[in-house]
């Protein structure tokens, strides 16, 4: 006979007041950093810029919002988290015992967007050079929003992508290299 799983119990307390739009894109492009495997506790200590130990180990101050919220309590910064649960972007699903961060259907469609874009500007740093080791790392990412990051470089209309997207297509799987040349031949049929 199994033993039975002791799950370790929370209890949400969310924020009185709706979270701000800029807000709730911070909550959520942090929770992306461990959807599944992470918790309130450890997204609260990234938004509040916290220097634990095993936040350091796992990299997480490299986040883009570490420290988003570094002038509030960490009570505080959990309830606007607990607020953006009961608002349904994000979700508890139990990971064993461990209660851990999941998206919603709606929270995924807006971090899905704040990451294209914050993709879109660091492919638009690399314009101007010829090192594009960086589209290695867009390999093997949730391909809804690597779609969508192609959208939003088709739409700049900026030629400068072409020889980007060439090095990207070069080591994409079939379906990413297709919708990759497709932007392609878009940029060079534009201006």
């Amino acid at each position: 006979m199994g033993r039975r799983v002791r799950r370790v119990h929370y209890q949400l307390n969310p924020a009185e007041e709706k979270l701000s739009f800029e807000e709730l894109k911070a909550i959520l492009r942090g929770a992306d950093e461990l959807i599944a495997t992470g918790g309130r506790n450890l997204l609260a200590k990234i938004l509040k810029g916290s220097r634990d130990k095993k936040l350091l180990e796992l990299e997480l101050d490299q986040c883009p919002v570490y420290g988003y919220y570094k002038n509030l309590t960490l009570a505080d910064i959990t309830a606007r988290i607990d607020r953006a649960i009961v608002d349904g972007y994000l979700e508890i699903k139990y990971s064993y015992r461990l209660p851990v961060l999941v998206f919603t259907e709606k929270g995924w469609e807006i971090e899905k967007d704040t990451y294209a874009d914050e993709l879109l500007e660091k492919l638009k740093g690399l314009l101007d050079g010829m090192d594009y080791s960086f589209v290695k790392e867009l390999k093997d990412r949730n391909r809804e929003m690597i779609l969508l990051l192609l959208e939003k470089i088709e739409a700049t209309g900026d030629r400068r992508f072409i020889p980007l997207l060439h090095a990207w297509a070069f080591i994409e799987y079939k379906k990413v290299r297709k919708a990759i040349n497709q932007v392609i031949n878009s940029l060079k049929s534009s201006g």
